[in-house]
């Protein structure tokens, strides 16, 4: 009756806003017009369907914090990231979370920056 369970991927390696320290590396996976309304600056914006063919743009560092408007690409991306051998987390909540927490973002408009 119990049956053998086969064991799913590991868990997706989470991070809080209020772990985190003041300047991230920080990779951006939302689409051009959410990048657009307000992110975080020094972030690298690499839409999550384009993030393969653009790994070389990926900055140095010793872990990535992925986001984006709530957690669901940032977690695929994080997954997929840590599957070829990149340290990277998820940023728990993502920018949502990042703004609700009062971390500083800015705008490609000029506009106050904020989360769609």
């Amino acid at each position: 009756m119990g049956g053998v369970s086969t064991p799913g991927p590991p868990p997706v390696p989470q991070v809080n806003v209020e772990a985190l320290p003041a300047d991230p590396t920080v990779l951006d996976v939302r689409e051009d017009d959410e990048w657009a309304a307000g992110h975080i600056e020094g972030a690298v914006h690499i839409p999550l369907s384009e993030l393969p063919a653009r790994l070389p743009e990926l900055p140095d560092a010793d872990r990535l914090v992925v986001a984006c408007r709530g957690g669901g690409r940032s977690s695929r991306a994080t997954a997929y990231l840590l599957q070829i051998g990149i340290e990277a987390a998820n940023l728990d909540g993502g920018m949502q979370a990042w703004s609700a927490a009062g971390r500083p973002m800015v705008s490609e408009s000029g506009s106050p920056p904020t989360v769609i």
